[in-house]
């Protein structure tokens, strides 16, 4: 048993008041997730200022046998960064080490905290004029350790790809309180494992993630935001392909909604129009970019492609943004939709990804399975169609008391879309992580031998197993 009053006593001389608090009130705030579904106990909350101070307090923490919960924005979507209701785990806050150290114009990239705020990030690269070329909605709360740790995604990665991609180089602080130093990017490096892959979407459960170095491209000079209206999610996928084919590399985002939920987010914002004049099945999402060398050729692409796609039957109406605030009320639209579900009372939320030519047909078999198999329900999928990954609300029926509902139903209703999921070949979480939400589904479904792998390296390098325990894998 660990001498709790010692610990505590030697973590505040460690990190001083500012570093160190066992105040409930201060400590409420971050103690329940950003989607209200889990709210937990710490013995305190550590906010080290930095990488000297961190190791130092996961020393401490390894010594006393005392778990640690890491969190950045808590904007996650799974629970993952939210202590238990034991109390018996130390709140590790990373929002104090909030410094961009370095941005490299020439080189292309950028050294930062963990702490640091997506969107600071892309504002300190825009005047640089480069960008990080990934962005979601929580962009204004989510730190770069964070999306490190939970292999983030968004609306880029069909170009791009997710986190994994981006991140040249890594720091972290071991379980053990060793610092692991590899922020230096090398093209090339032979010399064995790719350590910091395995830090990359661990969920804090191998190490706390401290810095990161990640790769900047050129600032966009310009691009072109189009909506179409399309007949079913089939058609999109072809319109999908006929894009890539027309404008390779210049296609940056590809974003598919139904009519239903256009509606809803129509309705949820009253200031906002629809697009479109008429009303179609589908609706699809499109950006392309261009950088400077480029530019003169993104409307003539835009036309051509939208002029090709029409003429081939792929759609049955579009329009381009006339202008970049148009473009961001397009966008806005879509980024709304999770609000306007929010809004319409419980749901689960699942997100999850298949082959992605597989996409649409599971689409059409999922949504109606579910709304038949659960009466009353209302299923909707919307997402990036092009990399795969389609975010799956299934909205409760109206009058239902939620409490009650996320208890019985709603865990009935995830483990039926799971099922679905693992049949057509796909992941129950494709970029928001697996948190203490889908822990038991990653259990019941994973494969063994894959799920035999991720807990020998576990024990490996957390042989106390205090590394933000019950997330990402079941305990044996």
């Amino acid at each position: 048993m660990t001498d709790t009053p010692a610990f505590l006593a030697e973590a505040e001389d460690l990190l001083g008041p500012r570093g160190f608090t066992t105040d409930p009130d201060l400590m409420a705030p971050w103690l329940t997730d950003w989607r209200r579904r889990f709210t937990g106990r710490a013995l305190g909350m550590a906010s080290p200022a930095s990488t000297q101070e961190t190791a130092a307090l996961v020393g401490l923490c390894a010594r006393h046998g005392i778990a640690i919960v890491p969190q950045g924005g808590n904007s996650g979507m799974c629970g993952g960064a939210t202590p238990d209701k034991s109390g018996e785990a130390v709140l590790l806050s990373m929002r104090r080490m909030a410094t961009i150290r370095e941005i490299d114009a020439e080189a292309g990239r950028a050294v930062c905290d963990a702490g640091v705020v997506l969107q600071t990030l892309h504002e300190a690269a825009d005047e640089q004029g480069l960008r990080l070329p990934l962005t979601l909605g929580g962009k204004g709360s989510a730190t770069i350790g964070g999306l490190v740790s939970t292999n983030a995604g968004g609306t880029q990665v069909l170009r791009h790809g997710s986190m994994r991609a981006l991140v040249l180089g890594l720091e972290a602080v071991l379980p053990d309180g060793k610092v692991f130093s590899a922020l230096t990017p090398l093209k090339k490096d032979n010399r064995g494992f790719d350590l910091k892959q395995l830090l990359i979407g661990s969920e804090g459960t191998l190490g706390i993630v401290t810095a990161a170095t990640l790769r900047l491209l050129p600032a966009i000079a310009d691009r072109r935001v189009l909506w179409a209206g399309v007949e079913s999610l089939p058609a999109a996928r072809r319109l999908l392909v006929h894009c890539e084919a027309e404008t390779g590399d210049a296609l940056e985002g590809f974003e598919v909604l139904a009519q239903g939920t256009l509606d809803d987010v129509l309705n949820h914002l009253p200031d906002a129009r629809a697009p479109l004049s008429g009303m179609h099945p589908w609706h699809v999402l499109i950006e392309l970019v261009a950088e400077r060398s480029k530019v003169e050729r993104l409307d003539a692409m835009a036309e051509g492609m939208l002029a090709s796609a029409l003429e081939a039957g792929l759609l049955a109406d579009a329009t381009i943004a006339a202008n970049e605030t148009q473009a961001e009320a397009f966008w806005q639209l879509r980024d709304s939709v999770a609000a306007s579900q929010r809004a319409k009372g419980p749901a689960v939320q699942h997100d999850i990804s298949v082959p992605v030519e597989k996409m649409p047909a599971f689409v059409e078999e999922a949504v109606p399975y579910m709304e038949s198999a659960w009466p009353g329900t209302q299923a909707i999928a919307f997402g990036h169609l092009g990399d795969g990954n389609i975010h799956f609300h299934v909205i409760a029926p109206r009058g239902v008391d939620p409490e009650a509902w996320y208890t019985d139903e709603a865990k009935a209703i995830s483990g039926q879309v799971y099922d679905m999921v693992t049949r057509w070949g796909g992941s129950i979480s494709a970029e928001h992580g697996i948190g203490q939400l889908k822990v038991d589904e990653l259990s019941r479904l994973g494969d063994p031998v894959a799920l035999a792998m991720l807990r020998t390296i576990k024990r490996a390098l957390d042989p106390q197993g205090i590394m933000n325990p019950g997330k990402l894998l079941v305990s044996e």
